[in-house]
């Protein structure tokens, strides 16, 4: 089995309430499970409301089908132009 693990630190520019983070965040969780088979939730900073943290988790029995997906997702949420990238790093273990 081969867990990979990716967490993303994305900055909002023009944001000025929780308010508006939450929707950003609910955006991107549910587009990115729509598009891919992996768990997502926001794992950091729910206090701060210009920066988000998010967790992606995947479950395979490939690691390089699980590299792949996790970098996939990674420009598909830069793709989707809500909020910049900062930071991420990725970890995939075989259990």
């Amino acid at each position: 089995m081969v867990v990979g693990t990716l967490k993303i630190i994305l900055h909002l520019h023009d944001n000025r309430s929780l308010k508006g983070k939450r929707k950003v965040v609910r955006s991107m969780v549910d587009k990115v499970k729509h598009k891919f088979n992996v768990s997502i939730a926001e794992v950091g900073s729910n206090d701060k409301w210009q920066r988000i943290e998010l967790g992606v988790s995947a479950v395979g029995n490939d690691r390089r089908h699980i590299d792949s997906s996790l970098n996939n997702i990674l420009d598909y949420i830069d793709t989707l132009y809500l909020a910049e990238i900062v930071d991420s790093s990725a970890e995939i273990y075989n259990v």
